[in-house]
């Protein structure tokens, strides 16, 4: 099986001139397809307006199928903001396309586990569109239209910490408000901070059927069940 540096090098040659958010984005996109035993590679990332305009000519003016309905910047790929993949069959040099493929064995198609994970990081998936299906692309427009990113418009600043924070998770030292459950049932709130977990004794004690007491000379929390 490949390694996953080998299978994420088939896709570097796509991934340089990205937004940083899809950057972030292909590549946990990869690791996490990786992981399931599923490689993919990206096929397509920026795109230029010349390239562009020549992929809509195809079926129309030129020779082959229709591939797309976008003009020459009217696609999120001519800023950065789509990738295309396809999967990477295991001698890592041909690729299938084949959305009801299931190399991993696990009964569900590995296009759509492909596509599950995209949308958890924050993707939008072409295969959930319902004039034009495109189950190869992936982007993320921040809201704006591509007239605005034609007018000079970017995500903001916040926009794009929100988005890395959904791909890479909470920043290290970022608190995070957590529930304490017991056999399914919340029992209490907690604090998640650096990787500790912070709750009310007492809660917790009490529910399982614990008593707690507190010495202040000691400073010791003492917990008693009869």
């Amino acid at each position: 099986m490949l390694t996953l540096d080998q299978v994420k090098s088939k896709s570097a040659g796509w991934l340089g001139n990205l937004h940083p958010v899809l950057l972030a984005g292909a590549t946990a996109l990869i690791q996490r397809s990786y992981a399931k035993g599923i490689p993919i590679v990206i096929t397509q990332g920026l795109r230029t307006i010349a390239e562009q305009n020549a992929l809509y000519a195809q079926g129309r003016t030129k020779p082959g199928s229709i591939v797309t309905n976008a003009r020459g910047g009217t696609s999120y790929h001519n800023y950065g903001l789509a990738i295309d993949f396809a999967l990477l069959l295991p001698d890592g040099k041909n690729v299938s396309w084949d959305i009801s493929r299931d190399g991993n064995k696990d009964k569900i198609a590995d296009w759509q586990q492909v596509a599950q994970e995209a949308k958890k990081l924050g993707f939008a998936w072409g295969g959930d569109w319902t004039s034009f299906k495109d189950y190869s692309h992936l982007e993320m427009t921040f809201g704006l239209t591509t007239e605005q990113l034609r007018a000079g418009r970017q995500p903001t600043v916040q926009q794009v910490k929100d988005a890395l924070a959904v791909i890479n998770g909470p920043a290290a030292g970022t608190d995070q408000a957590i529930s304490v459950t017991l056999n399914g049932v919340k029992i209490t709130s907690g604090l998640l901070e650096n990787g500790i977990t912070y709750a009310p004794v007492r809660a917790v004690a009490e529910a399982l059927g614990a008593s707690v007491t507190y010495d202040a000379a000691s400073r010791t929390v003492n917990l008693i069940r009869e």
